[in-house]
Order: C-alpha cells, then sequence, then structure tokens
C-alpha cells in the first residue's frame, strides 16, 4: 500500500468571514458594546469598542477631506502606537490601501517603497529611536512624485485631520463602504529580503481578517481576553494576527511599548491581566532572561504565540513551564499568506507543541513537493512547503515576474521553507531551501543540529550554516550565544559534545561565540550576513570562489 501524499486541508464547520474589515470592526462594537478595545501602556490612554469606532472613522474621514480614495496607497512609518491602530482601520473603511513601512527603514529604503507603491499620503512618527524620520522624508520627498501630503503624529496637522473627521458627516463612510469588496487589496507589506530590495506583498481585507479570527479562534479568544502585542505592528504578526484578531472576537489589544523592550512586555502582562502574549523566539528568549524576572505576576497568561522564526524546543518548554502558557500555540507562516498556514492547538500535547508547528488551518491546503519536479512526497519525506487558499495573497504590487517565481498557475505559494508532513499531517520546519548544507552528498539541514546544540547546558541560542569547503564542497559552521556564566566554548570542545549523538557529517567543524546573531527587525536571522562574515573571517575566500564558479 503506497504511502500517503504529503497533502492536507482544513476542514471546518465555523465559515469563513465575508465581511470588510471596517464592517467587521463596526459589528464587533455593536455586539460588545463599552468593552475595553485598545491600551497603550506607554502613554496610559485606553479605549472602549465604541471610542476606537470614533478614532477610527475621525481619521478615516480626516483623510477622506485630504483627497484619499479608494486604491490610493497611504504609507504608515511608525512604532507601535494607538494611532497606528487608527490609521490601519481608518484606510480599511475607505477602500485605500495601507503601506506598513518599517521603522528601521533608511533613506534609499524608504525612497524606495514611497516610489514603488506610489504613495500619496504618508503618515509618519516624527523621529524613533534617534531616528530623525522628519529630516529623511525631506531628503527624499523631491524624488517621490506621487507623495502630496506628509502628516506627522503629534503635529498640528495631525490633530487637524482628526478635528475635520470628527466634524465629518458619517453618512460618507457609509457611502465609501458601499463600494468596497472584501477582496479589494487593502495592505502592501513589504518582505524583509536579504539581497535586493524587498517586495510588496499585496493583501485584501479577506486575507488579513479571515486568517486573523482564525488565528484568534485557534487561541479560543473570547471578549475575556486581552492580548499583550510586544510584535511590531507594520509586519502581519502585529497588525493581522494581533489587532485583527483582537477585533474580531471582542478581545482587547495591549501596546506595552513602541519598540520591544522585554521588562515593558512583562510588566504590560502584569498590570493589564493579560491572558496572551506575542513574540518571536527571540523576544521570549529576552523575557526569560530578564534579571528580576521571576518577580513579575503571570498568572493571568492563558495562551500566546510564538511565531516569526523557527521555534527552539527548550525556550517553548520554559515558556509553558515558567510563564504558565499552558495553551501556548506555535504559529508558521509568511507575509505573502497573510501570514499563517499552520497552529498547533491548545489540545495538542506538550511534544507536538514543542517540535511542530502543527497542522493546516481551516480552509487552507499545504503540501510538501519535491522541489526539483513539483511532485508531492510521501509523508515522513522532505520537501518544499506549499499552501493555497484564502491566505494567498494577491501577488507582489508591481511586480509580476516576482510574483510568478513563487505563485504557481493552480495559486499554489511556494514558500521555500524546507517541511516535513507527519502521518498524523503534523508539519516540521527543517530549513530553507537555500539554507540547506550539501557536504559530501549529504543533505543537512541547520534546524536538526541547532536543535540538537540547544541541548549544551552553556548555550542560550545556536544557528548553524553553511561554509564553503575544498573538499566537501560545504562544511558546518555553528555560531552559538553562551549564558554569561559559561566557560568558553571551543570547536573541540563541541565536537566532543557531539560526539556519538550526530552522525560525523552533522558535526560542526567551525564555532563561533557571538553575543548576538544578525537579525531581521521580524526577528529572522541573516544567515546570509552569517555566512559571508564567516567566510572571510576563516579565509575561505578561494574555497568560495572554486565552489560557485
Amino acid at each position: 500500500m503506497p504511502a500517503l501524499p504529503s497533502y492536507s486541508s482544513g476542514a471546518s464547520t465555523v465559515p469563513l468571514l465575508g465581511d470588510t474589515i471596517g464592517d467587521d470592526l463596526d459589528r464587533t462594537a455593536a455586539r460588545v458594546g463599552d468593552h475595553e478595545a485598545l491600551v497603550e501602556c506607554a502613554t496610559g490612554r485606553r479605549w472602549t469598542y465604541p471610542e476606537l469606532v470614533a478614532e477610527v472613522d475621525a481619521c478615516a474621514l480626516g483623510l477622506d477631506a485630504l483627497g484619499v480614495a479608494k486604491g490610493d496607497r497611504v504609507g504608515i512609518w511608525a512604532p507601535n502606537c494607538a494611532e497606528w491602530v487608527f490609521v490601519q482601520y481608518g484606510t480599511a473603511k475607505l477602500g485605500a490601501v495601507l503601506v506598513n513601512i518599517n521603522p528601521a527603514y533608511r533613506t534609499h529604503e524608504l525612497s524606495y517603497v514611497l516610489r514603488q507603491a506610489g504613495i500619496s499620503v504618508l503618515v509618519a512618527a516624527p523621529e524613533f529611536k534617534g531616528s530623525d524620520y522628519r529630516a529623511m522624508v525631506d531628503e527624499v520627498r523631491g524624488g517621490c512624485p506621487d507623495l502630496r501630503d506628509v502628516v506627522f503624529l503629534g503635529d498640528e496637522e495631525w490633530a487637524q485631520l482628526l478635528e475635520t473627521g470628527r466634524a465629518g458627516d458619517r453618512v460618507r463612510l457609509v457611502e465609501r463602504a458601499a463600494q468596497l469588496s472584501p477582496d479589494d487589496p487593502i495592505n502592501i507589506q513589504y518582505t524583509s529580503g536579504t539581497t535586493g530590495f524587498p517586495k510588496g506583498a499585496t493583501l485584501t481585507h479577506h486575507n488579513l481578517l479571515n486568517n486573523g479570527f482564525f488565528v484568534g479562534e485557534g487561541c479560543g479568544y473570547t471578549e475575556a481576553d486581552r492580548v499583550c502585542i510586544p510584535v511590531p505592528y507594520y509586519h502581519c504578526f502585529g497588525m493581522g494576527m494581533g489587532n485583527l484578531g483582537c477585533t474580531s472576537h471582542g478581545a482587547t489589544m495591549v501596546i506595552p511599548a513602541p519598540g520591544f523592550d522585554p521588562a515593558a512586555t512583562l510588566r504590560a502582562v502584569q498590570e493589564e491581566r493579560c491572558t496572551s502574549l506575542y513574540g518571536v523566539p527571540t523576544m521570549f528568549i529576552a523575557e526569560l532572561a530578564l534579571p528580576d524576572f521571576a518577580s513579575y505576576d503571570l498568572s493571568s497568561l492563558r495562551t500566546g504565540i510564538m511565531a516569526g522564526s523557527p521555534c527552539p524546543v527548550e525556550v517553548m518548554k520554559r515558556v509553558v513551564e515558567e510563564m504558565g502558557m499552558a495553551e501556548v500555540t506555535i504559529c508558521y507562516g509568511m507575509t505573502e499568506t497573510s501570514p499563517v498556514s499552520t497552529q498547533t492547538g491548545a489540545d495538542d500535547n506538550l511534544e507536538r507543541r514543542t517540535s511542530t508547528v502543527g497542522r493546516v488551518h481551516p480552509h487552507l491546503e499545504v503540501k510538501v513537493v519535491d522541489p526539483d519536479t513539483g511532485l508531492t512526497v510521501p509523508r515522513g519525506q522532505p520537501g518544499e512547503f506549499c499552501t493555497r487558499g484564502y491566505s494567498v495573497m494577491l501577488g507582489y504590487w508591481g511586480e509580476p515576474e516576482k510574483t510568478a517565481e513563487v505563485l504557481d498557475a493552480a495559486r499554489w505559494m511556494h514558500t521555500g521553507d524546507l517541511a516535513v508532513m507527519d502521518d498524523a499531517g503534523y508539519l516540521n520546519i527543517v530549513g530553507r531551501i537555500k539554507d540547506m548544507v550539501i557536504r559530501g552528498g549529504e543533505n543537512v539541514y541547520p534546524r536538526e543540529i541547532e536543535e540538537f546544540l540547544f541541548t549544551h547546558p552553556d548555550v542560550v541560542e545556536a544557528q548553524v550554516i553553511g561554509v564553503p569547503d575544498e573538499r566537501f564542497g560545504e562544511e558546518l559552521m555553528a555560531w552559538v550565544r553562551l549564558r554569561a556564566e559559561a566557560e568558553p566554548l571551543t570547536a573541540e570542545g563541541l565536537r566532543a559534545f557531539c560526539a556519538g549523538k550526530l552522525a560525523h557529517y552533522k558535526v560542526p567543524r567551525y564555532v563561533k561565540v557571538v553575543d548576538a546573531f544578525p537579525m531581521t527587525v521580524t526577528g529572522k536571522v541573516r544567515k546570509v550576513e552569517m555566512r559571508e562574515a564567516s567566510i572571510d573571517e576563516l579565509g575561505l575566500q578561494a574555497a568560495a570562489a572554486h565552489r560557485f564558479a
């Protein structure tokens, strides 16, 4: 009897939502009444659902008065704050396309996004983390012909925009809503590419609203939940899984700080009695590492989400045991899929929740294919993870050729991630196709080795890369971060730890101890940068030239 193919579809008795984002917010507000919707811890400001809708409507009508029409691109360049939420939902009510701009961008990237998306109105913070946004906007504005209005949060122009909106006629929003379809593009999110310019994944109401809703369903959200959101709003994790996950269930959004701060995050959980906490693995690691971690009262926590990059098993276990997040889930996804494709369940045992990324999400399909042939592989074999369904983006904004590279004719999104599906349909991400190391003809998946290195008593974090080698084509190198009190770790010492436990070809030849890894702002490790630095440090330029000649 042939093995089952690595294919699964998410059957569900809960139907997809057919609303626009604005209509869904209004329905929730009507249902939950004066329930608290949004808390901004840095300023102490709070909004009930009716108050949130009033601010969103004021923002929408203010933008309308600026001439923002359906389909116009409105950029937002700011850290997490309440105004980000107003602009997110306000643009959705107008049918404008919100363009999320990474707060870490500098003039080169800012100029590219403003021009590539054709942004006509930019809402920006005046500054963040020492970056002068006003000066950067002034520097690039002349080269962005579509940009006609820039409004800085906190300035008179922002206050005037809201004042104009508050005095506006809400009938205007009813008229605008009647012209909107859930399948309209509503958001452009630029993927953090490691080479070249980022690409703008274009997402609809239907994409984002349903994904946020079903993530919330996976966490068991009701209006009793209070979700701490330290992950950035400019990314799907914050504005989709966070905000839309909350507003589609009547839950409360809690913004602990403008940027990630581990102490501020745990303080927000404690003071606001949060029931759910989000984060990428490095955020949870930073929280657990606080010297006064044990002093925080986290007893209100029930659930949460760890996602964004592979979740180390040992970290997941500590989150469950030491943070009390008994129902924490792992999500897997990417910007192009709004973002979540799989999620573990609260009723999955600890083994499932610490060693897999769960099963296919409701109303979606997933499969694992041979990257060379495109054919679905049998369960238990690694291949490229692909997904299809309501969550898949319309495409990359203005780049049909780039879209065709990842979206095939049958609308399967090819993720570039290597996965294995087991007999029960649970998936494990074993690495990126580009990260896979081929050493002497053996395929080596860095994730497997990283998980093993986490069991070393002195290792806090580990990343494994391939570096060029004259004899084997590639050799393994481990970058590790050690506990503060740890003894120095040598390559010989690490190899001795691996001996007899890993196959010889999986044992790292090189070891580098670091204080931190090069990261994107969404918490993904930049392995390309690590590889380049390692080639220089180890003097492997000749091997690199030979291998890639």
